[in-house]
């Protein structure tokens, strides 16, 4: 599987909509987690890619250093995370 078809995975498990109506521009917000389900999709994909994801629950969506605004977004952000060198 591709990032994004991981990605939409995720999502469409935590949110309960059909992986079919959801595609790259997809607002996370738009598939109704709660904050709860944010945290949880969060950790979800965190343990999928092997990464740690900079989120705060406190903050807003666009303020993050990591977007989770829509799948592309969340994309991204784990394909930079994918690229960092390993931490010594």
């Amino acid at each position: 599987m591709t990032t994004e078809a991981d990605v939409i995975a995720i999502l469409a498990r935590q949110s309960g909509v059909c992986a079919d109506r959801i595609g790259p521009a997809t607002e996370v917000a738009a598939l109704g987690l709660d904050s709860l389900g944010l945290v949880e999709t969060v950790f979800a994909l965190e343990e999928r890619f092997g990464v740690s994801i900079p989120f705060n629950a406190n903050t807003d969506p666009g303020d993050r250093d990591f977007d989770l605004r829509t799948v592309a977004g969340i994309v991204a952000g784990l394909e930079a995370l994918k690229a960092r060198p390993a931490a010594a």
